[in-house]
């Protein structure tokens, strides 16, 4: 999963003209994507003035307008991409003017096939493999 972060200050200055550019690159590279047999699922988001922050404790709902974290950048879009490993998505990405002009962060997507070293990612593997059981081909 690639999760894109844009600088918002950044981003309202540029021209319409090159705001306009970096879009059509952006889509150029979903298009590049796609012809190579790739399917990203791609996706922007709206201004994080449009957000709300929801969270249960103690069986309280809790909803805070606009997002969790004050910081400069902001979460604006997300692609799922398909690649062999980190190194490969990471060069895939590499060509996405979103890296050019904004923050791309690129992370594997967790589920029962993938190997794991993060501890907790090892217990939550471990517990999507009880909910939810790797099927096995049964040969006809």
């Amino acid at each position: 999963m690639c999760l894109v972060y844009h600088d918002v200050d950044k981003l309202m200055a540029m021209t319409d003209e090159e705001l306009s550019t970096h879009v059509a690159k952006c889509g150029e590279w979903v298009d590049d994507q796609q012809k190579s047999g790739r399917n990203p699922i791609c996706g922007a988001l709206q201004a994080v003035s449009t957000a709300a922050t929801v969270r249960v404790r103690n069986g309280n709902l809790s909803v805070s307008d606009g997002p969790y974290a004050e910081t400069r950048e902001v979460l604006g879009g997300f692609a799922i991409i398909e690649a062999r490993d980190l190194t490969e998505a990471v060069q895939l990405v590499a060509k996405l003017d979103c890296a050019r002009v904004n923050t791309v962060e690129v992370r594997p997507m967790l589920d029962s096939q993938c190997v794991v070293s993060d501890p907790l990612d090892r217990r939550l593997v471990g517990i999507i493999d009880q909910i939810q059981p790797r099927t096995s081909q049964v040969a006809d």
